[in-house]
C-alpha cells in the first residue's frame, strides 16, 4: 500500500484559484449576457437583425423617404422602366442624377417605348419639398428625403399601369406586410402559450381535448384553409377591417406548433423542485405557469416566434396576390404583386415583379435571425 501524504497546513477558506478578468467576466455573467455574446458570434444573424431593423424603422417614416405619394399618378409615364442613378456624366462628376426619357408610341403594337436620353440630365434634390402627404394619416407635410429634379422624374423601380412610382408603393406596402407578421405572431404567441401551458400543466382530459383540436387544425392544408377563411369575410368590409381580419386568421391558424412546444417544455419542468416549491407555497396554477415555468424557456419561445413571422408574411402575400387578402386602397407587397399575375404583362414589364425582392430579403433575414437566436438560446452547449 502506497503511503499517503497529508498537508498539515491550516485550511484557508479565502484561498482560491486566481481567475483572469476574462474568466471572471464569463463566470459571473447572467444567462442573457451569455446569450448576447453567443449571438454576436453569429455574423449572419447579426447582419440579418440589422437589415430587419432598417426595414421596420423605415415603416415609421415611409412618407418621408418615399419620393412620391402613394397615390400620385404620372399619366405621361405609364409602365416606365426603372431609372438608374448616376454620379458621372462623360467622365465628369455631376452628383446623383438620372437621365430623362425620350418617349414614343409604337403604332403597330400600341406599346409605349421609353429610351434613355443622355442629353436630359436631371439632378436629384435632397430634403426637398414634394408631393403633399399626411404623416401617419394625421399631420400635413410635404418634406421628402429625395425628390426628382424640377420637371423631371425619379422612378427607381419603374411605374405601374397607372403611372404610379413602384418604389414608393413598395415602401408604403412594407408598413402593411411587416405589421401583419408582428400582429399575427402576437395573437399566435398568446394562444400558443395559454393553451400549451394549460395542456402541459393539467394533463388528463384537458390535454387530450387541446391536442385533438391541434391535430384537427394541422390536418387542413394551410393555403386552402387561409383562402376559405379569407373568403368568408364580407366583401362590404372596410379595407382596414380586412387587414385586421387577415392578421387574426394568420394568428388563429399558426398557434398550434408553438402550443405543442410549450406543452412539451412544461411537461418536463412541472415536476422540478422550483415548480413544486411554488405549488406548496400556495401559488395558483396561472402564476406557476406565467412566473416560473414559461420564463425558464422564454429564449426558445423567442427563437420560435422569430422563425414563424416569415410564414405569416408569406401567407399575407399569397392571399393578397390571389385577391383574397388585403385590398386596395390599402397597399401591401401582395397587392403590388397582384398586378404581375398576367405572364404577358410580366414579359413586357418585368419590373412589376420587383415587389418580390423585399419579400425574399425579409424572409431570409428572419430565418437567419431565428437560427442565430436558436443557437444563442442555449449558451452552455
Amino acid at each position: 500500500m502506497s503511503p499517503r501524504f497529508v498537508d498539515k497546513a491550516p485550511f484557508d477558506p479565502y484561498d482560491r484559484e486566481v481567475l483572469t478578468p476574462e474568466q471572471e467576466r464569463f463566470y459571473t455573467a447572467s444567462q442573457w449576457q451569455l446569450m448576447w455574446w453567443r449571438f454576436k458570434r453569429h455574423k449572419l444573424a447579426v447582419a440579418s437583425g440589422i437589415i430587419l431593423l432598417i426595414f421596420y424603422l423605415s415603416t415609421l417614416i415611409t412618407e418621408f423617404i418615399a419620393p412620391y405619394d402613394l397615390h400620385t399618378r404620372n399619366a405621361q409615364f405609364i409602365h416606365t422602366p426603372p431609372q438608374r442613378v448616376h454620379l458621372f456624366h462623360e467622365g465628369q462628376f455631376v452628383g446623383p442624377f438620372v437621365y430623362g426619357f425620350a418617349y414614343r408610341l409604337d403604332m403597330a403594337t400600341l406599346k409605349r417605348e421609353y429610351t434613355v436620353d443622355p442629353n436630359k440630365i436631371q439632378r436629384l434634390r435632397f430634403f426637398c419639398r414634394g408631393d403633399p402627404y399626411r404623416f401617419w394619416g394625421r399631420f400635413p407635410a410635404d418634406l421628402h428625403l429625395v425628390c426628382p429634379a424640377e420637371g423631371g422624374t425619379l422612378f427607381l423601380a419603374g411605374t405601374d399601369r397607372l403611372g404610379r412610382d413602384l418604389f414608393s408603393r413598395i415602401l408604403h406596402g412594407a408598413r402593411v406586410s411587416l405589421t401583419v407578421g408582428l400582429i399575427g405572431i402576437s395573437v399566435s404567441f398568446v394562444l400558443g402559450i395559454i393553451l400549451g401551458g394549460i395542456s402541459g400543466y393539467y394533463g388528463g382530459w384537458i390535454d387530450n381535448v387541446i391536442q385533438r383540436l391541434i391535430e384537427v387544425i394541422r390536418s387542413f392544408p394551410m393555403i386552402p384553409l387561409w383562402m376559405s377563411l379569407s373568403a368568408a369575410m364580407p366583401v362590404t368590409w372596410d379595407p382596414l377591417w380586412v387587414f385586421f381580419g387577415i392578421t387574426l386568421i394568420l394568428g388563429l391558424v399558426d398557434w398550434t406548433g408553438l402550443a405543442r412546444a410549450v406543452r412539451s417544455k412544461i411537461l418536463a419542468l412541472r415536476e422540478e423542485d422550483f415548480a413544486q416549491a411554488a405549488r406548496l407555497m400556495g401559488a395558483r396554477p396561472s402564476r406557476i405557469i406565467g412566473r416560473h415555468l414559461v420564463p425558464s424557456f422564454m429564449s426558445h419561445l423567442i427563437a420560435s416566434a422569430t422563425l414563424s413571422i416569415p410564414g405569416m408574411i408569406l401567407g399575407e402575400t399569397a392571399l393578397s396576390f390571389l385577391g383574397l387578402g388585403v385590398r386596395a386602397p390599402i397597399t401591401s407587397w401582395g397587392v403590388l404583386l397582384n398586378d404581375a399575375q398576367n405572364v404577358n404583362v410580366v414579359a413586357l414589364y418585368p419590373w412589376l415583379m420587383l415587389p418580390v425582392v423585399p419579400v425574399v430579403i425579409v424572409v431570409l433575414a428572419f430565418n437567419f435571425l431565428g437560427d442565430g437566436l436558436r443557437d444563442a438560446a442555449d449558451p452552455y452547449s
